[in-house]
C-alpha cells in the first residue's frame, strides 16, 4: 500500500469510527452520569438502548413518525423506563453493599432482555429508513447521509446534556450531589429525585443511540445492547468514569480504534481491541485519561 492510498483508508475509517463512536459516546454518558452520582455500574444501560431503538422502531412503524418525532418519542420512553428501573430494582438496594447492586444491575439487564424476546421474538427486525440515504463523495472518500445525521444528532444531544449540568438549577443539584451527597441533603437537595432525574437522562441518551444504531445497521434484535453496552462501559473508563467530557473523549477513540482495526486488519479483531484499551487503561491510568487518581478511604 502506498502512502497516498495509505491516508485515504486512514482517513475513510476516521471518518467512520468518529460516527460509530458518537454513538458510543451517547451511551458512555448514561454510565458516567449514573456512575458520578451514585458510584453505580449501571449493566442494564446497554439495553436501555435496545429499548431505545424498539421505541424507535414502534415510533416510525407504527405512528409513521419521521426521524426526530421518532428520536424524541424514544428518548421520552426510554426516560421513563429509567426511572421505572431506579425506583424498582435501584432504590431499594441504596444502602446494600457495591456487589448486591452489581448484581442486582446484571439481574435487571437480563429480566429487560429475555423479556424483549419473549415480546417481540428473538428474531432481529428490519428498521425502516427514515430518510433517503445518500452518498456524498469528497475525492476518493466517502462519506454518507447516515454518517452525517448520527454525527449532528450526537453532538447537539451532548450540547444539550452539557448545557443542562453546566447551567441548570437541575444540574447544579446534580454536581452537588455528586461531589458530596451528605452534604446537598443538609443543603435541602432532595436527592431521590436527582438520582431519578439522572437516570431519565442517561436512558435518554441511551436510546437515542439505539435509534442512531437502528438507522445506520437497518437492523435491531433483543440481545442488540450487550456488546455495545460493555464497550460504553470501556469508553465511559477510557476517558475517566463519572467525568461528562471524558465519556464522550472515550466514545470517540474507541470508535475511531475500532473503524481502524477493522479497516486494516480485520473487523474480527474489532472487539478484543477494545478489551485490549480497557485491560491497558486499568493497568496503566486506572483513573482514565481525563480523570484524576483519587485514593478511596477505608
Amino acid at each position: 500500500m502506498d502512502m497516498g492510498s495509505f491516508m485515504q483508508q486512514f482517513v475513510q475509517q476516521l471518518i467512520n469510527g468518529i460516527s460509530l463512536g458518537s454513538i458510543y459516546a451517547l451511551v458512555a454518558l448514561g454510565y458516567t452520569m449514573i456512575y458520578g452520582i451514585i458510584k453505580l455500574i449501571n449493566f442494564a444501560h446497554g439495553d436501555v438502548y435496545m429499548l431505545g431503538a424498539y421505541f424507535g422502531f414502534i415510533a416510525t412503524t407504527m405512528f409513521g413518525f419521521s426521524f426526530i418525532p421518532a428520536i424524541l418519542f424514544s428518548m421520552a420512553c426510554a426516560a421513563l423506563a429509567g426511572i421505572i428501573i431506579e425506583r424498582v430494582a435501584y432504590r431499594p438496594m441504596r444502602n446494600a453493599p457495591r456487589i448486591a447492586i452489581l448484581i442486582t444491575a446484571i439481574g435487571v439487564s437480563f429480566f429487560l432482555e429475555y423479556s424483549m424476546i419473549l415480546i417481540a421474538t428473538p428474531q432481529p427486525r428490519t428498521f425502516p429508513a427514515v430518510f433517503e440515504a445518500t452518498i456524498y463523495h469528497f475525492g476518493p472518500l466517502v462519506v454518507n447521509s447516515q454518517q452525517i445525521v448520527i454525527l449532528i444528532s450526537a453532538l447537539i444531544l451532548m450540547a444539550v446534556l452539557t448545557y443542562i449540568v453546566q447551567n441548570t438549577k437541575a444540574g447544579k443539584a446534580m454536581r452537588a450531589v455528586s461531589f458530596d451527597a451528605d452534604a446537598a441533603r443538609l443543603m435541602g437537595i432532595n436527592i431521590d429525585r436527582v438520582i431519578s432525574m439522572t437516570f431519565a437522562l442517561g436512558s435518554a441518551l441511551a436510546a437515542a443511540g439505539g435509534v442512531l444504531v437502528g438507522i445506520y445497521y437497518n437492523s435491531i434484535d433483543p440481545l442488540m445492547g450487550m456488546v455495545p453496552g460493555i464497550k460504553a462501559f470501556v469508553a465511559a473508563v477510557l476517558g475517566g468514569i463519572g467525568i461528562i467530557p471524558g465519556a464522550m473523549l472515550g466514545g470517540i477513540i474507541l470508535g475511531v480504534v475500532e473503524a481502524m482495526v477493522s479497516g486494516f486488519f480485520s473487523s474480527t479483531f474489532r472487539d478484543a481491541a477494545a478489551f485490549a484499551i480497557l485491560i491497558l487503561i486499568l493497568l496503566y491510568k486506572p483513573a482514565g485519561i481525563l480523570g484524576k487518581n483519587v485514593r478511596e478511604k477505608v
